[in-house]
């Protein structure tokens, strides 16, 4: 027989706090009435205690909810209730971590970043700015060519010998003078695929221009060796005398002085070089035997210095051995994939700032980097070195001349942004290895002829020559 859905349950059940069945209807909301027979005063066993059991209230939705007893408001959970209180620890937990790990991921942004700044400041410090050239440059602004081609870039790089300071050990010190010990015309192509550097040789004779000196005196206009225009007036001599000589704008200039280029030499960890006989050179510093050497930065300078020890003891034979060697640096540096990687790329930048003297529009850490980012796809055999075409001066062996007209083809060519080729001297065609240049050799890709030079690219490897 089955009971109906009306039929109260025991009174004295309720009373004692116990549940209720499934079946029993829920009480009225709100209803404080006791029951029939029962006092409406509680009593004692009435109160609900520790041990007693909650109740249970059915939804009018069907559900079962916990109570307690016949107090309104939800009580503690029955059995297995305690894990949604482990769930909110758990949770507390999380947020917590989550709140530390956020925090310490902003400290350590916030040190980065401090400590980036702090590098960049410092490689930004190293670099001087030669605000005298700019200064004697814009004086003289009327009487300088004229940029031709948008976006292609010629900077002056000089090698000064001077003997100031820590480079007295390599000679004596006239009082602190300085010379251009090596003087290149870096030409950087508009579209950034190919990089001449063209060497112009201390020796040549070549018309100088009124320049003033250090003191603000004015020197004459004079037909002398190249080296002189650096060492009567400074890096702003030195660029007129070469725009005179080559009509082309010089955009940026840089000097780096001895120190400077055993630094970069340093942060590349050496360059290989091969020599097919001993050297021992007292005033270069330099003492080698025959075969293949991994050059440091004192080595380094030595081999490019050395002159009567190296060769046939000409300038010539020097510049040519200079060129080999920087493009062998730069092969280094590209090989090593220092200008991708940050911690090799610093010591690197360290060591170049500090060795630069630069124009003003050059002398920023920015500045450099927006200037190697534009070289850092060049292929390597696309970085070109050669000899401005010279030969011995009529009136003096000791020095040298400019051969024309081949001299100003390649300026015009060089102004213009054209390209030129350049070949090992062994490999010119014709008569005109003496000259270092063969410019009637024709470049067999295009329909016009490419003016080929002796000289030699970074992809060259000095020990398979």
């Amino acid at each position: 027989m089955t009971e109906s859905a009306g039929t109260p349950g025991d009174p004295d059940d309720s009373a004692a706090g116990e549940d209720r069945t499934p079946d029993a209807p829920p009480p009225a909301a709100g209803d404080d009435t006791p029951p029939p027979g029962e006092d409406s005063k509680p009593t004692e066993d009435s109160k609900p205690t520790e041990d007693s059991e909650p109740s249970e209230e059915t939804t009018p939705g069907g559900e079962t909810r916990s109570g307690s007893g016949s107090g309104p408001g939800p009580g503690p959970e029955k059995e297995g209730g305690g894990g949604g209180a482990a769930v909110g620890i758990t949770v507390k937990r999380k947020r917590h971590w989550l709140r530390w790990t956020a925090l310490g991921v902003s400290f350590v942004v916030l040190v980065a970043a401090g400590v980036g700044w702090w590098l960049y400041k410092k490689l930004d410090g190293n670099i001087r700015t030669d605000t005298s050239a700019a200064a004697e440059l814009k004086a003289y602004e009327k009487e300088r060519p004229v940029s031709v081609v948008h976006n292609a870039e010629n900077i002056l790089l000089i090698g000064s010998d001077s003997r100031a300071g820590d480079n007295r050990k390599y000679g004596r010190d006239d009082g602190g003078s300085q010379r251009s010990d090596t003087t290149i015309l870096l030409h950087l192509a508009a579209n950034r695929k190919s990089a001449t550097a063209m060497s112009i040789p201390r020796d040549l004779m070549v018309n100088i221009p009124v320049c003033h000196k250090a003191d603000k005196t004015a020197t004459r206009a004079q037909f002398a060796q190249f080296n002189w225009a650096f060492e009567m007036g400074g890096t702003a001599c030195t660029i007129r005398t070469v725009e005179k000589m080559t009509g082309i704008r010089i955009d940026h200039h840089m000097v780096v002085d001895f120190n400077g280029f055993k630094d970069m030499v340093e942060a590349v960890h050496g360059v290989e070089i091969c020599l097919k006989e001993p050297v021992d050179d007292k005033d270069a510093h330099l003492k080698l035997g025959a075969g293949r050497h991994k050059l440091n930065g004192e080595q380094a300078l030595g081999y490019v210095r050395a002159r009567k020890s190296l060769g046939d003891g000409s300038d010539t034979d020097r510049m040519d051995r200079q060129q080999q060697f920087l493009g062998a640096l730069v092969n280094k540096v590209q090989s090593n994939g220092v200008l991708l990687n940050p911690t090799r790329l610093y010591p690197v930048l360290d060591a170049a700032t500090k060795a630069l003297t630069t124009d003003p529009g050059l002398d920023s850490l920015k500045d450099l980097y927006d200037l190697v980012r534009g070289m850092r796809d060049v292929p390597t055999e696309k970085v070109q070195f050669l000899t401005v075409p010279r030969q011995p001066y009529h009136l003096d062996r000791n020095r040298d001349e400019l051969v024309q007209p081949d001299a100003d083809k390649l300026f015009k060519r060089l102004r213009d942004d054209k390209p030129v080729a350049v070949v090992p001297a062994d490999k010119l065609k014709g008569d005109d290895k003496s000259d270092g240049k063969n410019p009637d050799a024709a470049d067999a890709s295009g329909p016009s002829p490419t003016p080929t030079y002796s000289g030699n690219n970074a992809a060259t490897d000095l020990c398979k020559q």
